[in-house]
């Protein structure tokens, strides 16, 4: 039974998105326990991939970083398995999903991926190159084991949006703006028409992501949906801090939480 929901019960949720193996998967899981440890309701876990086409220049960065440290895909299946096997924190219950290109599960097998993925203890599976029209590739594989298919819903989307939300599962990942990730001075796409849409065709959780980095953005966004997730702004601490960065990120997570 997918934990995603659990994330959403109480009051807005902050989703942290942190990529897998940068610096290293050490730093990683340090990073993952500060984000929780300070409010963070969910954890989006980036799976590098050598050509991440709705990535900015801060998470590609990131994903060439952790390539270049040899991260594989079991190894990040091996991290997760022993942070979720801390039975005792709060590792053990947040909800926790990938955020990874087609690619990286074509190329492992994807039964063997998905069924990995419900015997670590990820609840869901966020692919953006992966069109609507196409899910059926993965979905009879997820509800078999589980593993809730999220759809990414974006200003681009249009007339599609309502077919979307009718069949979107575990949460909707609702894009800001056009383009790639990364923070931005302000987002201008009229997000409360999308948001209507979606309300009428649906009631599952709703988290606008691509562009947050500021509590005043994180409050706004918390304010036309269900919650906000921050991708770029944690992987810039990373990029700048390298191994002491998880003190700096519970300390960030915390503030734009607080002003949620």
């Amino acid at each position: 039974m997918s934990k995603i929901k659990n994330a959403f019960e109480n009051g807005k949720a902050f989703i942290a998105f942190i990529t897998c193996g940068d610096p290293d998967l050490k730093t990683t899981a340090t990073a993952v326990r500060a984000a929780v440890e300070n409010g963070a309701d969910l954890i989006e876990l980036g799976i590098p991939f050598s050509d991440p086409t709705a990535e900015g220049p801060v998470i590609q960065g990131a994903n060439l970083r952790a390539l270049k440290g040899g991260v594989t895909t079991d190894q990040i299946f091996n991290f997760v398995r022993e942070l979720r096997g801390d039975t005792t924190s709060p590792m053990a219950n947040v909800p926790m999903v990938f955020m990874t290109y087609v690619n990286v599960v074509f190329s492992y097998g994807a039964e063997k991926f998905i069924s990995t993925c419900q015997e670590v203890g990820i609840d869901g599976l966020i692919l953006p190159d992966l069109p609507f029209e196409e899910k059926e590739e993965f979905q009879p594989l997820c509800t078999k084991y589980g593993v809730d298919l999220i759809s990414l819903i974006a200003p681009t989307s249009e007339n599609r949006i309502a077919m979307i939300a009718r069949e979107a599962e575990g949460f909707l990942y609702i894009v800001s703006s056009l383009g790639v990730t990364g923070t931005r001075s302000e987002i201008k796409t009229d997000l409360s028409s999308i948001m209507a849409v979606v309300r009428q065709n649906t009631d599952i959780p709703c988290a606008i992501g691509f562009g947050i980095s500021t509590p005043e953005q994180a409050k706004k966004m918390a304010e036309l949906s269900d919650g906000a997730i921050v991708g770029s702004a944690i992987v810039k601490l990373l990029e700048k801090y390298g191994k002491d960065a998880p003190g700096y990120i519970g300390e960030y997570v915390k503030s734009m939480k607080d002003g949620m």
